[in-house]
């Protein structure tokens, strides 16, 4: 394995109690600066505090929540700590639960903040300078294309920022440019595999890439594995984790070492404080226990966060100093199992589509990157649902093989039940970019 190589040194070496100093002397700061907000007053009065309370670590675990109700009723540019006239950009959440959220982006988060955190990410998963990058991420409101090119430009990297879709032409593109790295959506990339293939292109011997790196969704273990068996010998699918809330990309990211064990560095710990709490209680959990990620910014400019709820579930690692890239003030977490407002109850048992997934993507003949997940009405404890998959249409299982296959896996793996229906390939959507996967359908469209 190649020599660690760190973006950050001062930093990145530090053990754990160097990181907590940088974030105690950055949270009494923070702290300073939103005692100037009516908005942040305000919204520490629910706990009996003030902003200056957070000048002590042990305070944050007292301060409120935050989460988007909280701005959405202070719309359309809540808590915004500097004037608007100071704010050079606008992102957004994605809104699919209700209004978007607008958060403001002044010059030093644009030109400092994003670029130091981005290049850190981007070295953590092993891109260098000269590496020519295939960026996939799309771009408007949506955080992702940004951060991935400031943070590109950062490490000195070769950006080809296509954004998401052109697949006949990417497919062409990865060989003839010869692309050494991508940051992408891991479900577009093996589309794109696919793709290639009937275009009579093996991406095993006519591309170059060396590594990739995945955010905008969780994916499998065994997902990870398949798309890495489709890419040149020694590609590293690396994961990122991020939120438009936390600044983009830059919460958590893989690096060779912990890519081996599927988790990821807390990398930007310096100006991103990240609890991993339990969800009824808030308290933070120990290691190998699973929490809900909650992150306060320290260094955002335009719009900060304190205790934001990301409704993420994630498994902290059981070790998490100890990784033999030297990081050992920077945690470890394992991927994103699913979200809080995605888990299903289905007669009791709670499932997550992610535990779904590792049992298609181990599945001979199944489409690993299309699946749906069709829950029939709006109750919330289910008695049943529907998993749609797709046959790959060079496989000699039958459909009816798959459907089995899959159904019992579940029952065995899960405990429960599934009507399963197997579609010809090419029948169920595709994503560029975050894939829906559990869709309900009222009663009238089940009829």
């Amino acid at each position: 394995m190649d020599a660690v190589r760190f973006a950050h040194p001062e930093i990145e070496s530090l053990d754990r109690d160097g990181i907590l100093a940088i974030q105690k002397r950055k949270l009494k700061a923070l702290g300073d600066r939103l005692q100037n907000s009516p908005e942040w007053v305000r919204h520490f009065q629910k706990a009996h505090m003030s902003p200056r309370d957070l000048g002590d670590l042990d305070a944050l675990s007292s301060a409120p929540t935050l989460d988007k109700a909280d701005l959405r009723a202070l719309y359309p540019f809540p808590m915004l700590t500097t004037e608007l006239a100071r704010v050079r950009r606008f992102v957004a959440t994605s809104g699919t639960s209700g209004m978007p959220v607008m958060f403001g982006l002044t010059d030093r988060d644009l030109n400092q903040l994003i670029p130091y955190q981005m290049c850190r990410i981007l070295r953590t998963a092993g891109i260098v300078p000269g590496d020519r990058v295939y960026q996939g991420y799309g771009y408007g409101l949506w955080f992702g294309g940004l951060g991935m090119d400031l943070g590109l430009a950062a490490c000195g990297a070769v950006n080809f920022p296509i954004g998401p879709g052109r697949g006949d032409l990417v497919v062409r593109w990865l060989s003839d440019h010869g692309y050494t790295a991508c940051t992408v959506s891991p479900l577009w990339l093996m589309t794109l595999v696919n793709l290639a293939k009937s275009q009579n292109i093996d991406p095993r011997k006519d591309w170059k890439l060396r590594v990739g790196v995945f955010g905008g969704q969780s994916i499998s273990a065994a997902f990870r594995d398949q798309l890495e068996a489709e890419m040149p010998a020694g590609f590293m699918a690396q994961n990122n984790y991020g939120t438009t809330e936390a600044g983009g990309p830059v919460v958590a990211q893989s690096c060779p070492y912990s890519h081996d064990v599927d988790e990821m560095h807390l990398i930007n710990e310096d100006t991103i404080i990240t609890e991993v709490v339990d969800p009824a209680t808030l308290k933070r959990v120990g290691p190998g226990e699973i929490g809900e990620i909650v992150v306060t910014t320290l260094d955002r400019d335009a719009s900060p966060v304190v205790r934001w709820r990301t409704r993420d579930l994630v498994k902290l690692s059981n070790k998490p100093y100890d990784c033999p890239c030297g990081r050992s003030g920077l945690p470890k977490i394992g991927r994103i199992i699913g979200r809080n407002d995605d888990m299903l109850k289905v007669r009791g048992v709670i499932v997550f589509p992610t535990q779904i997934e590792d049992i298609i993507a181990e599945t001979e003949g199944a489409v690993k990157e299309a699946w749906q997940i069709y829950i029939d009405g709006e109750q919330q404890i289910l008695e049943e649902l529907t998993l749609a998959v797709e046959r790959r249409a060079s496989s000699n299982q039958t459909k009816q093989d798959i459907q089995h296959r899959i159904a019992h896996a579940i029952r065995s793996r899960l405990g429960i039940r599934v009507s399963v229906e197997c579609h010809d390939e090419g029948s169920l959507p595709r994503y560029e970019g975050k894939a829906v996967r559990v869709h309900r359908r009222s009663a009238k469209s089940t009829k």
